[in-house]
């Protein structure tokens, strides 16, 4: 795959956190006991669950639908070629997927900090689980964007919260920052392009991804949910101002700023209007749609973290139903199975008839 910026050095994260033995086997919580199960349950092969061979254009609408591109509908998009639009397409995809590609190798990391870091066995064998699956949306983001032919490096937004995550030696706010805010911000994302985009690699990713994540938040909800009521009014406040901070990087990171200036448009009108298009204000909003109801469920519910949510427009999603949400990601995950060994057995009978 070709890198269309340089991507720098390796960033080395210094940490200070501690791993945490325990001698108490016998303590787990029930429902984090479940989770647990069901994670050694949903293990999947990346290599035979997605069909690889499918071809992948990335400068067709039906890969990257123009609404994904956060200019359409501008000046500049109205000026542009046909050849220039289907370039545009080609590189937010190359983009998009390299952010998920980045925040995957982030969550690998954090899920490995969790397991050495929480103190009750329940939470270190949940974690153990979300290791595997991170290692393994690292692996399918790397081959599709094989496939897609073009990588930019990661956002600086999500740089600056990927180091936050996992530099901070306090084991629940690396489980705040990476379980509920950057995998609650994924599972909205991931619900759009499955539910958007057209292309069948594409959509198969972001929909068993999703599974998985919805596992993550889950995690997160349930044992942040237990810890947050024994901290002190300080301590709440820390963690509170940290969601605030996180919420404004997390929305700031879709501009896209890195790719205009690479593909020469004008760097400060398309973010002018990335910012400010009806459309785009929609989408960001959107985003938000798994991360307030479970910051509201664990209960950083202060002030500060509501009228933030008020000022960028999602205090709304505070009552979603993200059980019903994680059922409805699993039936869809389900759902495509099914199609797809339907599709397989309609086409092993009709070999059978030709031979």
């Amino acid at each position: 795959m070709r890198y269309e910026l340089a991507v720098g050095e390796k960033l080395v994260i210094p940490t200070g956190y501690d791993t945490v033995f325990t001698w108490e086997y016998d303590r787990g919580r029930e429902r984090l006991l479940n989770l647990y199960a069901k994670g050694k349950q949903k293990q999947w092969d990346a290599e035979f669950r997605i069909d690889w061979d499918i071809p992948v254009d990335p400068s067709n609408p039906e890969h990257t639908p123009d609404p994904l591109v956060p200019i359409y509908g501008s000046s500049i998009w109205e000026r542009a070629t046909a050849e220039e639009k289907a370039e545009l397409r080609w590189h937010m995809a190359a983009w998009l997927n390299s952010q998920f590609l980045h925040g995957e190798q982030g969550a690998l990391f954090a899920a490995a900090k969790i397991v050495q870091v929480v103190p009750d066995v329940d939470l270190k064998l949940y974690a153990a689980t979300q290791v595997v699956d991170e290692a393994r949306h690292v692996e399918v983001y790397t081959k599709y964007l094989g496939k897609i032919g073009k990588a930019y490096p990661v956002n600086p937004h999500l740089k600056v919260l990927l180091d936050e995550v996992v530099r901070t030696p306090k084991w629940d706010m690396t489980c705040l920052g990476m379980q509920i805010m950057v995998e609650g911000l994924a599972l909205a994302a991931f619900s759009i392009l499955r539910d958007l985009i057209q292309e069948p690699l594409g959509k198969q990713i972001a929909t068993y991804v999703m599974e998985d994540e919805a596992r993550h938040v889950a995690f997160g909800r349930l044992a942040l949910r237990d810890y947050y009521p024994e901290l002190s009014e300080a301590e709440r406040a820390e963690r509170e101002e940290f969601v605030v901070e996180a919420a404004y990087l997390m929305r700031d990171r879709f501009t896209a700023e890195e790719v205009w200036e690479h593909v020469g448009v004008d760097a400060k009108e398309a973010v002018d209007y990335t910012l400010n298009s009806t459309m785009m204000r929609e989408f960001r909003k959107v985003l938000f749609s798994r991360i307030v109801p479970a910051v509201k469920d664990i209960g950083l519910w202060g002030e500060r973290v509501r009228r933030a949510f008020e000022e960028m427009g999602v205090i709304q999603f505070a009552e979603g139903d993200l059980e019903a949400l994680s059922a409805r990601d699993e039936e869809i995950a389900a759902e495509l199975d099914r199609a797809k060994a339907e599709t397989r057995k309609v086409m092993s009978m009709g070999e059978g008839g030709r031979s």
